[in-house]
């Protein structure tokens, strides 16, 4: 008598399974997917503000899948921050099997932030208003210095240098009081403020320190400036 040996162990794996209780499953390749992506997010340290692209691998179709009789789990396969590229581990458990069925996969993250761009190839000193400026999203990646994510701080302000379009406008690449421009200087206190005008001596952004010659008594000193043509003093 002919014995069908492949019967008789498809019958043995689904009697193990009744006995033992447990329903095997096998994981679709849009749930392992989707798992990915919810193990990479639950990961990722990123601003509100920033757009993010998740991407996992292209699973070959033809990948045996195999039952599992316990919850499929995405973890990341090296303990370590989430970067452009990433490797992540697939696995479950397997009836009668010592040693879970596992396998890997890669995962690409992009990130991108909002950064003010010109609209136009910008000459040295123009002064940046509204309607030569705007908004877009840039690779973390092309991002390697202090960028602006708004307008308001730069409207009025002048470039050092000459700027592509589209090219993001760094911190270093202007100036928000410039060598030899007329700036008002206001001291205050919580209760009074005075306020004259002076010539900077050099320049300064938001926060920094620079020398400017008041006007009026023809002193040097030194000032923090506050905005676009502002200085501050300390009474």
């Amino acid at each position: 008598m002919k014995v069908n040996l492949a019967h008789i162990f498809f019958a043995a794996v689904i009697n193990a399974v009744i006995s033992t209780g447990v329903q095997a499953d096998i994981p679709s390749i849009s749930a392992i997917q989707k798992l990915a992506k919810e193990t990479v997010s639950k990961n990722l340290a990123a601003p509100a503000t920033a757009k993010i692209e998740i991407t996992p691998q292209a699973i070959d179709p033809r990948l045996p899948l195999p039952n599992c009789i316990s919850p499929v789990t995405v973890e990341l396969a090296v303990d370590r921050p989430i970067s452009r590229n990433n490797t992540l581990k697939v696995s479950c458990d397997i009836e009668n099997q010592t040693y879970p069925w596992q396998v890997f996969m890669s995962v690409r993250v992009d990130i991108s932030f909002p950064v003010i761009v010109p609209n136009e190839t910008l000459a040295q000193g123009t002064v940046l208003t509204r309607s030569n400026l705007s908004l877009r999203y840039i690779d973390q990646y092309s991002l390697n210095g202090q960028q602006f994510d708004s307008l308001e701080p730069l409207i009025g302000a002048k470039l050092k240098r000459r700027i592509t379009k589209d090219y993001p406008i760094f911190s270093a690449n202007v100036c928000f009081v410039c060598k030899g421009d007329q700036v008002s200087i206001l001291a205050a206190t919580e209760n009074f403020q005075i306020k004259t005008v002076g010539v900077a001596m050099e320049d300064g952004n938001a926060g920094e320190q620079i020398s400017v010659k008041n006007a009026r008594s023809n002193k040097l000193i030194e000032a923090i400036v506050a905005k676009v043509g502002e200085v501050r003093i300390k009474m």
